[in-house]
């Protein structure tokens, strides 16, 4: 699509000083910028969204044990997560349809190059695997089990041939539709019945307008990664949803079969997302997984379960080294990375934190968090007197009784 004449002559009427000192910052500048549905859209959980909210507290409740002198003045936070080697312990959670900035995942990607890491790349994202690879070579594609085997099989081939360095199988969402505060609206896809509808909430955001119409696009609704292999058109992002609604759901030999295939076609690292059972964990070993995330999707899941961090150190004891192992879930500060890495967590993955710098500045904004990040790990480790991210361990942390959630484990253990 052209850009609009109107647009092309225009200089952004709403300029500011684009960078921010926190993720805070970019949230409330996110939250500013974005129409109501699509803001609401990011900030929700489930439910009552009593997983959500605990991801984050439960930070809070974590201390650090600073040193007086003895501080290290060289530090280095360089790790390497299923092969590839980054620049800190923060990478790029996949998120669906990122439609907050016209570049999407696109400009996510290029953030994630330019400062070093790794993007999760959603099979439910806005665009294309290929294009997202193009941006950054480091990119992990993330499926859902949806579908039947042999479409599963064309997704990891087309990801694979794509460039993809690793797969990311996130198989237990069970998403409930109900919310306290009422789930925001979000379209089909955007027609114009559906901007006339909307277009009085979108007319109290003109910024995002503006950004839109300056580069003739409006937000993409469509799951390009879940093209048919016959050319066919991308399916909705409800139309993705109903696939999954109407699959059932994988048994651990279906996780054992995913892994294998993705093996087959690629020789190339897997990762289980979304595990908080310490028999989960284990199993998850069984089936030769190469990494695991301890996650709950953010509090989008099952809401009630622990947040993220507590359930942590319980699953990296008892998978050892066997696995590398990284957390998500409620990640807003560069201390908040410390804690999980002192906990046992290779690397930690980012979700809302780099959609509210997208929003808020595109790829700049983007960058700027990861920033932000890194100079919070910085300052943690010397104020603790460490050299590197390898030298943290729970004896740096104030961890207050009964803080652990040990979830299934077993009674031998």
């Amino acid at each position: 699509m052209a850009t609009p004449a109107i647009f092309s002559r225009i200089e952004n009427p709403w300029k500011q000083n684009p960078w921010f000192e926190a993720v805070a910052v970019a949230q409330e500048r996110a939250r500013k910028r974005l129409p109501k549905p699509v803001y609401g859209a990011l900030v929700a959980g489930s439910e009552r969204g009593q997983t959500i909210a605990d991801n984050q507290a439960a930070f809070t409740e974590l201390g650090l044990a600073p040193h007086v002198a003895g501080h290290r003045a060289d530090r280095t936070m360089a790790t390497s997560v299923m092969g590839q080697e980054i620049s800190l312990p923060v990478i790029m959670s996949p998120t669906g349809v990122q439609a907050v900035h016209p570049d999407g995942e696109v400009a996510v990607a290029r953030a994630a190059a330019a400062r070093g890491t790794v993007i999760g790349l959603s099979n439910f994202a806005s665009k294309s695997v290929e294009e997202v690879v193009a941006a950054n070579p480091q990119t992990f594609f993330q499926m859902y089990w949806t579908g039947d085997r042999d479409t599963m099989v064309q997704r990891m081939q087309r990801a694979h041939a794509a460039g993809a360095q690793g797969l990311i199988a996130t198989l237990d969402w069970s998403f409930s539709m109900g919310r306290d505060w009422g789930s925001p609206e979000i379209p089909e896809k955007v027609d114009l019945k559906t901007m006339v509808r909307m277009a009085p909430q979108v007319a109290l955001r003109p910024r995002w307008l503006w950004q839109f119409g300056r580069t003739g696009t409006i937000p993409d609704l469509t799951a390009p990664n879940l093209s048919p292999p016959d050319g066919g058109p991308a399916p909705t992002f409800f139309g993705a949803y109903y696939e999954w609604m109407t699959t059932p759901p994988p048994s651990w030999d279906d996780v054992a079969w995913m892994r294998e295939t993705w093996d087959q076609i690629s020789g190339r690292p897997f990762m289980l997302k979304g595990v908080c059972r310490v028999d989960d964990a284990l199993r998850a070993v069984d089936c030769g997984v190469a990494a695991i995330s301890v996650s709950n999707h953010g509090g989008n899941n099952l809401d009630g379960t622990p947040a993220s961090i507590r359930v942590l150190k319980p699953v990296a004891d008892a998978v050892g080294g066997q696995v590398e192992v990284v957390m998500d879930g409620g990640i807003r500060r560069g201390s908040d990375v410390v804690k999980a890495l002192a906990m046992g967590a290779r690397a930690v993955m980012i979700g809302r934190a780099y959609l509210w710098g997208l929003a808020a500045n595109g790829q700049a904004g983007v960058e700027n968090v990861l920033d932000v990040l890194r100079s919070g790990i910085d300052s943690a480790l010397l104020g603790m007197g460490v050299q590197s991210i390898d030298e943290l361990g729970p004896e740096l942390l104030v961890v207050p009784e009964g803080f652990h959630r040990p979830l299934g484990v077993p009674a031998s253990s």
